[in-house]
């Protein structure tokens, strides 16, 4: 089974996400995600500055088995990538929820969160593939 902290919002692509104490959207991939693609080998940052609409990919992460797209939970601004990821892809495994953050969003409207799952939700959705 996998691990969902309660205080994530979760899209049916397989992305978390919540609001930071700087109003900033932080965004990884669930346990389920990364246990799915095997050992990640790399990552292809997203483009900061960059504008980005709801479900839009960002950027990719590629495993030993596939590479796979990673897409916008919400819309706003890409303001950070994790750098320490170009070094070690394999953090998204170690720690899918906090050293292996993806990127950072300014959100453009924060009540697109409510459009996401709740952990419940999202368990429920795993537990149907």
């Amino acid at each position: 089974m996998s691990v969902l902290p309660d205080h994530l919002k979760y899209a049916d692509t397989h992305e978390w996400v919540y609001i930071d104490s700087d109003g900033l959207a932080v965004v990884g991939i669930t346990d389920f995600a990364q246990e799915s693609l095997g050992e990640l080998m790399s990552v292809t940052p997203p483009e900061l500055g960059t504008d980005i609409s709801q479900g839009e990919e960002v950027m990719s992460v590629e495993s030993v088995k596939s590479a796979s797209d990673i897409f916008a939970p919400i819309s706003g601004e890409i303001v950070a990538f994790n750098e320490e990821l170009e070094d070690e892809p394999e953090l998204i495994n170690d720690e899918p929820y906090d050293g292996g953050w993806l990127f950072k969003i300014q959100p453009h409207d924060e009540s697109e969160l409510d459009s996401l799952m709740s952990a419940e939700d999202y368990q429920a959705q795993i537990d149907a593939e």
